[in-house]
């Protein structure tokens, strides 16, 4: 039980990161993933060297820049409704209209309910990438999906 008498997820700590799910916009299917990466924000500053006074230099916030969004999976079908999707970005020479999708990233507790999440708007692919293929290896071929995106939100 939380300090002010509530039930929250309070006592759930440390939060697991191995239990969660992604869902872009409406499509809670085709969007399981194995690593999700890349959440983050910093503050980009600029160095104002004071007149005179040569022993600080000030750092003054100028912009938010936010990480692009790594997600990785095994290799999907090409019915896959995210690979089509991000196939209009990279095979059709922008002559196709390209729609950035928004997109949730949830932390979910034993029961699969939302203990954190974020939210991510105006999203869409800039890089895909496959894992290396090793013959001395036996693992499941992985593919990688960079998104960039508008904002960045923690809704939970």
């Amino acid at each position: 039980m939380a300090r002010d008498g509530s039930t929250q997820d309070s006592e759930i700590w440390p939060i697991p990161a191995f239990y969660f799910s992604v869902v872009f916009g409406s499509n809670n299917t085709d969007t399981a993933f194995q690593e999700v990466s890349g959440i983050g924000s910093e503050i980009e500053t600029e160095p104002l060297i004071e007149g005179g006074e040569n022993r600080f230099i000030y750092q003054l916030p100028k912009s938010v820049k936010h990480s692009n969004l790594i997600l990785k999976r095994g290799v999907a079908t090409l019915d896959s409704a995210l690979v089509k999707w991000c196939q209009t970005f990279f095979n059709h020479d922008f002559n196709k209209t390209l729609e950035p999708k928004s997109l949730l990233v949830h932390l979910l507790d034993e029961k699969g309910q939302p203990l954190r999440s974020w939210s991510f708007s105006n999203a869409y692919p800039v890089k895909w990438k496959m894992d290396t293929f090793n013959s001395t290896k036996n693992e499941a071929a992985i593919e990688e999906i960079e998104l960039c995106y508008q904002n960045l939100k923690r809704i939970k």
